[in-house]
């Protein structure tokens, strides 16, 4: 009877141990996804869902897909639509930060090679806590045409090429 309990009680113990484990996760990043690069193309975009535990900073990116990665934003200045880089995006705890065409969004600057809907690229997000500790999340993030579950995103996927003015653009 003693064995029985004792592997109830390590059972019990490394559940714990996984929940907060998970629990203890910096960042959660869901529906990653990258635009389609043509062979010339200077850049395109990247874009997710992240949600932090506790309240983070992304301060950068980077992927072997591309010569750099970098954070940027896309607002209203006056009547013009502008695509700037920032240096770091407020993730508050627990809430979820979109990353999305046309709002925050990672840019993949100089693509190595084209990046084909169907291919997958490796990103590594890198975040900072209040304490100033850097935390690298990887990302495997594949190259569609349009967001997860959008409507239209399948037929997108047969080669209608739409940038959404991701190409090259100067800072």
């Amino acid at each position: 009877m003693t064995r029985v309990l004792s592997r109830r009680a390590l059972l019990a113990l490394g559940a714990a141990f996984t929940l907060s484990a998970q629990a203890a996760e910096p960042l959660t990043v869901g529906a990653p996804w990258v635009r389609p690069a043509v062979a010339g193309q200077g850049a395109t975009g990247a874009f997710m869902q992240l949600r932090a535990g506790p309240a983070l900073r992304l301060i950068g990116a980077r992927s072997p897909a591309a010569a750099r990665v970098e954070i940027h934003e896309m607002k209203m200045d006056g009547e013009v639509m502008r695509m700037r880089a920032i240096p770091g995006l407020d993730l508050p705890a627990g809430q979820t930060v979109a990353l999305q065409s046309g709002g925050y969004h990672l840019m993949l600057l100089k693509p190595f090679q084209p990046l084909k809907v169907g291919d997958t690229v490796p990103l590594t997000l890198v975040v900072q806590d209040a304490a100033m500790k850097r935390h690298e999340i990887t990302v495997q993030a594949p190259v569609r045409q349009a967001p997860p579950g959008q409507a239209g995103a399948a037929k997108d996927e047969h080669g209608h090429h739409d940038h959404h003015g991701h190409g090259d653009h100067k800072h």
